[in-house]
């Protein structure tokens, strides 16, 4: 079984983000971080090379396979602020409402600017998003 190309690492976060070519975007990834980090009380780890990760969970899928993610996290992409909350949006349509012009996926939320969302939405998803995964297993 192949093993996942994103895993926890040493990586240096600062300099990752640091390195965000865009200074609007690395601002908006620098607020972000702190913003995820008052929110779940974890410090941020760098998962792959890409990806700002807070907490972690156990996956277990039933053909067996099993791995550790984020609980949250996020990515400065070229395009957008990506944030991954493993549960994704279901339950949230309210909070999304009230976040503003974002976009999502499964389990991913695209964000422009972050001064164009409500914080303190953007901090309730996180909040949640993180106390269901963090230090969890989740089978599917």
């Amino acid at each position: 079984m192949a093993e996942p190309k994103t895993t926890r690492n040493d990586a240096s976060v600062e300099e990752f983000l640091a390195a965000v070519a865009d200074p609007r975007r690395r601002a908006d990834a620098q607020a972000l971080c702190e913003l995820m980090e008052q929110v779940t009380g974890q410090p941020p780890v760098m998962w792959g090379a890409a990806i700002v990760g807070f907490g972690q969970y156990r996956y277990e899928y039933a053909s067996g396979r099993t791995g550790d993610w984020p609980a949250v996290a996020f990515s400065p992409r070229k395009q957008n602020l990506v944030v991954y909350l493993a549960e994704g949006f279901a339950d949230d349509a309210a909070l999304l409402a009230r976040l503003g012009p974002v976009t999502t996926g499964k389990a991913c939320l695209y964000v422009k600017r972050l001064d164009g969302v409500d914080t303190a939405a953007l901090r309730e998803l996180v909040s949640s998003g993180f106390a269901l995964v963090h230090g969890r297993t989740i089978t599917s």
